[in-house]
């Protein structure tokens, strides 16, 4: 079992940026591929960024590329997403979720799911 919990969201102005952590307890996280996904009110919840579980290799949604930076740090077992300029339609619940066998945009094939956080950005 992993188990996380993630933090850092609130309420932002369009323009501003939020960092998510994603804090893991239970085996060993550096085992997992890392992904960060989100869900708007009344929507499917979509893939926003991934890493491997070395931090090699990261993936983005095209909508956040440029904007958005996923990492993490296995000697503090935390994944984190660095949000700037961010827009009024990135507010959304933000979850992370770990994975076995490798990032995937496939929110299905992921193992492990934290509660989530809100973000919201104010135009």
């Amino acid at each position: 079992q992993v188990q996380l919990v993630e933090s850092g969201g609130g309420l932002v102005q369009a323009g501003g940026s939020l960092r998510l952590s994603c804090a893991a307890s239970g085996r060993t996280f550096r085992n997992y591929a890392i992904g960060w996904f989100r869900q708007a009110s009344g929507k499917e919840r979509d893939f926003v960024a991934g890493i491997s579980w070395s931090g090699y290799n990261t993936y983005y949604a095209d909508s956040v590329k440029g904007r958005f930076t996923i990492s993490r740090d296995n000697a503090k077992n935390t994944g984190y997403l660095q949000m700037n300029s961010l827009k009024a339609e990135d507010t959304a619940v933000y979850y992370c979720a770990a994975s076995a066998v490798a990032v995937t945009t496939d929110p299905s094939e992921y193992d492990y799911w934290g509660q989530g956080t809100q973000v919201t950005v104010s135009s």
